[in-house]
């Protein structure tokens, strides 16, 4: 790794809960890593000071993430540009079968909220883009200007978990018979009516995370990939997720308990639930007083921690 690595990647995205994170993985200097969610690095960072003869292999479907990625020179290191949900079809193309611990941050960085041209944050005045793959067709325009009113009331209802969806729904499919919605503050002018009192920034990002959501298959890739890191990890093997809202977190904690993220759980003919992962901590990690007082995304972080059976 060179030497200013660190440096470099510093100011892009302050990983949260850093040092729970890379306790949680009990790290072989090696054996073979995943970060799920490259981001600006930092959590890769740190995982490479503990890997001396192994592999850590990261994912980000973000073009920006891929600049950061080219900064380390860590021969240890292996950057996929491409989204976790293709975990598995990733590790065979560099020869990988089984790994030993895998660490996810389902949280968008910083860096992504903070650049307005993205269209993630409700405080910039930007485009309704909010695509992490900047490839992908689909754009928060688009589901907002195209989705039919059931739709939105879903996904409104659904991912942004906000109680007057069908209202809001409704409201979007008339304005905009008039004009497109395309600008971040196109969209909060609309909402302002529909907002709680004092409440407003909150129910903006809930539904700008409804959006972001839909627009990026969010579930349906986390899914994906916490499936497929059962398959891929060795017994013993520690998988350590964070996530910052609700449904994420639900999903997660359902995966580990159940082996599966909705619906019932599964049994063998002795009656042991069929899970691939015991859980290591039964309630999640939240961060630290300090930690939130430093860096306001850390107030909603959750960290589960798993082990391969």
């Amino acid at each position: 790794m060179t030497g200013n690595s660190k440096l470099e990647t510093g100011g892009y995205h302050k990983p949260v809960m850093l040092k729970e994170c890379i306790e949680a993985l009990q790290i072989n200097p090696e054996g073979t890593y995943i970060d799920a969610t490259f981001g600006g690095g930092g959590h890769s960072l740190a995982m490479l000071e503990h890997i001396k003869g192994g592999r850590l292999i990261a994912f980000d479907q973000d073009d920006d993430a891929r600049r950061e990625a080219e900064k380390i020179t860590h021969r240890s290191f292996t950057f996929c540009h491409a989204n976790f949900r293709y975990l598995k079809k990733f590790l065979k193309l560099n020869g990988v079968t089984k790994v030993n611990g895998i660490l996810a941050d389902l949280g968008i960085s910083s860096h992504q909220i903070d650049e307005p041209s993205r269209g993630f944050s409700t405080r910039y005045e930007g485009p309704l883009d909010m695509r992490m793959d900047k490839n992908s067709k689909v754009t928060a325009a688009h589901v907002v200007n195209e989705y039919d009113e059931p739709a939105l009331h879903k996904m409104l209802g659904m991912y942004g978990e906000i109680k007057n969806a069908r209202t809001v729904a409704k409201a979007i499919v008339q304005e905009r018979v008039g004009k497109k919605i395309t600008r971040t503050e196109d969209l909060k002018q609309l909402l302002s009516r529909f907002a709680p009192r004092g409440k407003e920034n909150k129910y903006f990002a809930q539904v700008f995370q409804a959006l972001r959501i839909e627009v990026n298959n969010e579930m349906q890739a986390l899914e994906d990939f916490l499936h497929q890191a059962g398959e891929v990890m060795e017994p013993g093997g520690r998988l350590v997720i964070m996530s910052y809202h609700s449904l994420e977190d639900r999903m997660v904690k359902n995966f580990i308990n159940k082996g599966k993220v909705y619906g019932e759980v599964e049994k063998d003919f002795y009656g042991n639930v069929l899970k691939p992962f015991e859980a290591v901590n039964r309630k999640p990690v939240e961060a630290s007083v300090e930690e939130v007082n430093e860096n306001k995304r850390a107030r909603s972080a959750k960290l589960r921690i798993a082990e391969k059976k």
